[in-house]
């Protein structure tokens, strides 16, 4: 069976809740070009209570949705670290994220720091420094625009992984 998408359009998050990289891409699926169309850090006050930061956050997630119209999420999986309560925290905001996607009928796929580094860089040990640079290679507009944070570029990565992943669409 032949697939007929010309393009598919991503939503592409690095979790957190005070810090959230989001990135949205836009892929050709013809002439195989990808394009960022949306990239930043969006953040929450540590000032405000926790609930409320989950709300922002859904309510911009919901904004870029309907914005951009995204037919997948590609989120990174948790890398549990030494703070529990923060990997709580962060794991209460992923399943916010993925209940808003599920509602907006978009495909939902997990990826691990593992499998991000090796799609971008060739090796599952990289460290950030190699995925950047790699991310520089892969799209050359990035170093136009030096003021992103790694939240930032962990969601593009997380992004071109699920591209790299879906070759066969």
């Amino acid at each position: 069976m032949v697939n007929n998408i010309k393009e598919k359009i991503i939503l592409s998050i690095d979790p957190g809740y005070e810090r959230l990289g989001i990135c949205v891409l836009k892929k050709d699926m013809i002439i195989k070009k990808t394009e960022l169309l949306h990239s930043e850090c969006f953040k929450t006050s540590k000032d405000d209570d926790f609930k409320d930061r989950i709300l922002k956050i859904g309510l911009y997630i919901e904004s870029i949705i309907e914005k951009y119209k995204p037919e997948d999420l590609a989120i990174e999986n948790l890398f549990m670290n030494t703070n529990q309560k923060t990997a709580l925290k962060v794991s209460e905001v992923k399943g916010v994220l993925i209940y808003i996607c599920k509602k907006y009928q978009m495909g939902v796929f997990e990826y691990t720091p593992l499998q991000i580094k090796s799609a971008i860089t060739g090796s599952g040990r990289s460290d950030k420094v190699a995925v950047k640079k790699m991310l520089f290679l892969l799209m050359p507009e990035l170093k136009k625009d030096g003021k992103k944070i790694d939240d930032e570029y962990d969601a593009i990565a997380c992004g071109l992984t699920h591209f790299a992943f879906m070759r066969g669409i």
